[in-house]
């Protein structure tokens, strides 16, 4: 039985040393033969000239291969790598094929070029050949980006390899008018996790930057952290160039966790967060814009005709959360949607999470109390008329501000200096009270320069807080129609805020303080109506150097603001939003030219609906006022001899009677 047992075993380690001798002698046919396959699998799925030079074992489980190239056909060379060195999976050699488990990769290059409408990588992003080829796009509408993008994704994710250490990779992209440089002195991925070091060089702009992450290539998740490697912090290129802004920041963390595609849709989900982002943009804010830190856990679908971002998508900064849903549609008509809406946010957090250089107004303001925010928005681009506009900004009852910040908002209940400016500069500062000798209480204005102001820009003065969202709905739908910024939607209380508190820079983060001060005013009781009105009306500019309704009295007829007729309450009124223009109502005669009529029958019709004034008046009312003072002597030059009017009605206001009385 011993000698059975001996024999037994001697036969199986024989077999074995046979069978590695068989390898040991094999292995490089084995190793020829997995090298001639890859390359036919490549060049049978893509145009391309694929070539390794060489392929060699150096010990039991390494592989050496070098001279690689991927040329595709009759373009510039896409690829090239001095060696990869590989470790072959031991199992695999028994299976009779080589499994590469880790690759070292030395001095690659990839060269990404676009000549005018050709590229020497657009390949990759083509479907396979063994596709069902899809119909042609017919409507007119152009790609679906979310097929386009899920290609993209799942060619780099599919070649992913699961160990690799690239040692010197280089990778450019070269078109008429756009250069870039990726330099990475190495890239290890090891058992998922992601390191490396990059230079990158776009034109001029160059980032250093450290990268750290993971990767799973069967699930399409990837997390990585972008840190910056010196001083200068992390800037976006060709945002300066195309969008005149700067975008810059010290970290960014972004992922994707989750990848769909399903009937021509594809959703992504994930998150991103960044650190001490700087933006600059002259149409945001006249300064450098500082977010603390910025984060969105994101869920998007892109389609054909469809750009959706989901309603589980939350945007934070700093402290202030909203939930955001956006849609674009454009299959038969272009459809816009847009809803924000936010949890019940404390106060001091919505303050404190304002960044720095957004609105100077606002900065320090401590407050006790929650808030909490939801828009609605609906644009049917085919039906204008029908667009939904809703804002609504809620407090709780114990709300209120316990310290004002940068500006004390209640300053405009007593007296205070006012300096007006005009191109960013000081033209004129003047005290808004009693102790200016050109100051008029709201007693001391005519009734009928009242009601015409408050009937042609404000119907609602009284009776609203602060906002009138069917103006907003009319100015957007005139806007739109006109397509250029014809009509506004601002209320007395949003001009009197823009004129006292804020630049005549606009901006978009101006307009949000607007409506956040607008806010605080009316909904907090701050001021009265009567003393905002008041304030208004001694401000407001009405000619050169002209600002309030006693100086705007004097300046056309010499009279006190309390002496005005209705003639002449109404052709005040008329000038209000352009008052540079004054001349142009006048002929050199000074007589209002006759296109005046026009305005002076609405504006007198919609207080004669609201009771303001008396049919007898009505029916009195002509576009007629005498000149006095300084006015007459600027505009009168000579008598009036000409038959030919200028058309100037593009300066006149449009009226909205939104009370439609």
């Amino acid at each position: 039985m011993k000698n059975k047992i001996l024999i037994w075993v001697g036969g199986v380690l024989a077999f074995v040393v046979l069978l590695f001798v068989l390898l040991f002698a094999f292995r490089s046919r084995l190793l020829n033969y997995t090298i001639e396959r890859v390359i036919a699998k490549v060049e049978n799925r893509y145009p391309v000239d694929f070539k390794i030079g060489n392929a060699e074992f150096v010990d039991w489980t390494s592989v050496v291969l070098s001279d690689i190239s991927l040329v595709p056909l009759k373009q510039d060379t896409l690829f090239v790598t001095d060696s990869v060195h590989a470790t072959v999976g031991f199992r695999s050699l028994f299976k009779g094929r080589i499994v590469f488990k880790r690759l070292v990769v030395n001095d690659s290059y990839l060269t990404a070029v676009k000549k005018g409408e050709v590229t020497n990588f657009d390949f990759l992003l083509k479907k396979d050949e063994e596709a069902p080829e899809q119909p042609a796009d017919t409507t007119g509408t152009g790609r679906n980006y979310g097929q386009l993008l899920n290609r993209l994704l799942e060619t780099a994710f599919d070649n992913v390899p699961d160990q690799v250490d690239f040692k010197n990779l280089n990778a450019s992209y070269t078109s008429t008018n756009r250069t870039i440089d990726i330099r990475m002195p190495y890239l290890l991925i090891d058992d998922g996790n992601i390191n490396s070091e990059l230079y990158v060089r776009t034109d001029s702009l160059v980032n250093n930057l450290l990268v750290k992450g993971t990767i799973d290539p069967r699930d399409y998740n990837i997390s990585a952290s972008l840190y910056t490697a010196d001083t200068a912090g992390i800037r976006l290129p060709y945002v300066q160039q195309k969008f005149d802004a700067m975008v810059a920041f010290d970290t960014l963390h972004i992922s994707l966790q989750d990848k769909k595609y399903r009937n021509d849709k594809l959703t992504v989900s994930g998150s991103a967060m960044v650190n001490n982002m700087l933006l600059n943009h002259p149409k945001l804010a006249d300064e450098d814009i500082m977010v603390e830190e910025g984060a969105v856990d994101y869920v998007v679908t892109l389609g054909p005709n469809l750009y959706v971002v989901d309603s589980l998508t939350e945007v934070r900064v700093n402290k202030a959360r909203a939930n955001v849903y956006a849609a674009y549609h454009n299959e038969t008509s272009k459809i816009f949607d847009l809803k924000v809406k936010t949890e019940q946010v404390p106060g001091n957090d919505f303050f404190s999470s304002l960044p720095p250089g957004l609105f100077e107004n606002l900065e320090g303001i401590r407050a006790e109390g929650w808030l909490q925010y939801d828009l609605k928005f609906h644009l049917n681009m085919d039906s204008l008329e029908q667009v939904v506009f809703d804002s609504d900004l809620d407090a709780s009852e114990d709300f209120k501000i316990v310290e004002w910040g940068n500006t004390n908002i209640e300053k405009i209940n007593s007296s205070f200096t006012h300096t007006m400016f005009e191109y960013g500069k000081p033209v004129r500062t003047f005290t808004v009270g009693p102790a200016n000798p050109f100051y008029a209480p709201i007693n001391q204005i005519s009734p009928y320069l009242r009601n015409a102001i408050l009937s042609a820009e404000d119907a609602g003065f009284y009776s609203h807080n602060g906002f009138h969202e069917e103006a907003f709905r009319q100015a957007i739908i005139k806007n739109l129609k006109e397509g250029e910024f014809a009509r506004g939607g601002s209320t007395i209380s949003m001009q009197l805020v823009k004129n006292v508190f804020l630049t005549r820079q606009k901006t978009v983060t101006r307009k949000v303080e607007e409506a956040i001060i607008v806010w605080l005013i009316e909904n907090l009781d701050l001021v009265s109506k009567n003393r905002l009105f008041e304030v208004y009306l001694n401000i407001i500019e009405w000619g050169p150097d002209v600002y309030g309704a006693k100086d705007a009295s004097r300046f056309y007829f010499g009279k006190q603001p309390s002496e005005l007729n209705l003639a002449e309450a109404i052709f005040l009124t008329s000038i209000i939003p352009s008052p540079k223009r004054y001349r142009s109502s006048f002929d050199s005669a000074g007589n209002l030219r006759s296109w005046k009529s026009g305005y002076y029958r609405m504006i007198g019709g919609i207080m004669r609906r609201r009771g303001l004034i008396s049919q007898e008046e009505y029916e009195n009312l002509y576009p007629n006022v005498r000149l006095y003072g300084r006015a007459r002597d600027l505009i009168v030059t000579n008598p009036d001899t000409s038959t030919v009017e200028e058309d100037t009605s593009q300066f006149e206001l449009e009226t909205i009677d939104m009370l439609d009385f």
